[in-house]
């Protein structure tokens, strides 16, 4: 086991053994910096029973660590068995000396971000406030969370990391001359870009509207479509047939999280490519963001505002 200055990896489940085993072969690991250290199975060497149970066990060393202990959680493609895992392994750790704090690759629910109509609850928050009051996690990472523009994220220690800086570098090295825009105004405001007017009607009715000005900007251009997911893939589709009624010389779509597969083809069907990360894993994902997970936890709790 490493000195309590180095920080232990615990990933929940296989949706995060991707990223694991990526971060495992980085320098940081190969130096002793991070650790990444597995849940270990059943009798029968497995992580869930023959009834479908979830079972977790973790390392008598993990036990023992007295020093920040990340654990690393991707919401799909299983979110309600994954928040299950997510919660027996924070309860285990509540036993432990460690600083503990969880890493959202994705974070499933959160587009529950706020209550819209009488009879709901702001899912998102909930288990927000469910990991910080009651298994006293001290610090919360999530990369592009869909609630990043929601007012109670305040009150939390929550550090929202942004894959765009990834994926333009992506884009632009193919198409040096891209110029980036958005869908909708939830992707406007997260990533600061221009782009057309969204109404929907329900998830698969989505209507754009653009002006003169948006004609105008695509017209002979390469446009990159930045949305932080594909669930649908519709807002998407919407955007790529403006662009190209506007006579946009090229569309791809940049995108952080590829929640739904259908999506994903619909999307790859409109668009000349898709830059995709592996937030969750999906053999679509072409952009790594491993590199941004180690960056984030090695940098101390107190300064990664």
């Amino acid at each position: 086991m490493q000195s309590p200055e180095s920080v232990i990896l615990i990933p929940t489940s296989q949706s995060s053994h991707h990223l694991a085993r990526l971060i495992s072969g980085s320098p940081s690991c190969q130096s002793g910096q991070i650790e990444v250290v597995y849940p270990i199975g059943n009798g029968e060497n497995q992580d869930v029973f023959p009834d479908g149970e979830v079972y977790v066990r973790l390392r008598d060393e993990v036990m023992d660590f007295e020093g920040r202990i990340v654990v690393l959680h991707s919401g799909m493609p299983n979110p309600n068995d994954g928040l299950a895992r997510l919660e027996m392994i924070l309860q285990i750790l509540s036993g432990s000396k460690a600083i503990v704090e969880v890493f959202f690759s994705y974070f499933s629910y959160g587009r529950q971000d706020h209550v819209r109509h009488v009879g709901e609850t702001n899912v998102a928050r909930n288990i927000v406030a469910r990991l910080v009051n009651y298994y006293d996690v001290s610090k919360i990472y999530v990369i592009d969370p869909h609630f990043g523009n929601q007012t109670w994220i305040i009150d939390y220690p929550i550090v929202q990391i942004k894959a765009s800086p990834v994926l333009y570098t992506a884009v632009r090295r193919d198409h040096p001359d891209v110029i980036f825009m958005a869908p909708d105004a939830g992707s406007q405001g997260r990533n600061k870009l221009p782009g057309t007017k969204k109404t929907r009607h329900s998830s698969f009715d989505v209507e754009v509207a653009w002006d003169e000005e948006f004609r105008l900007s695509v017209e002979g251009k390469v446009v990159g479509v930045v949305d932080d997911l594909i669930s649908t893939g519709n807002t998407l589709r919407k955007f790529s047939e403006a662009c190209k009624q506007c006579c946009a010389k090229f569309v791809v779509a940049v995108s952080t999280h590829g929640v739904n597969d259908s999506g994903i083809r619909r999307v790859k069907t409109f668009f000349g490519r898709l830059y995709l990360t592996n937030s969750i894993d999906t053999p679509d994902s072409n952009v790594d963001i491993s590199g941004l997970i180690i960056n984030a936890i090695l940098v101390p709790p107190a300064q990664a505002e």
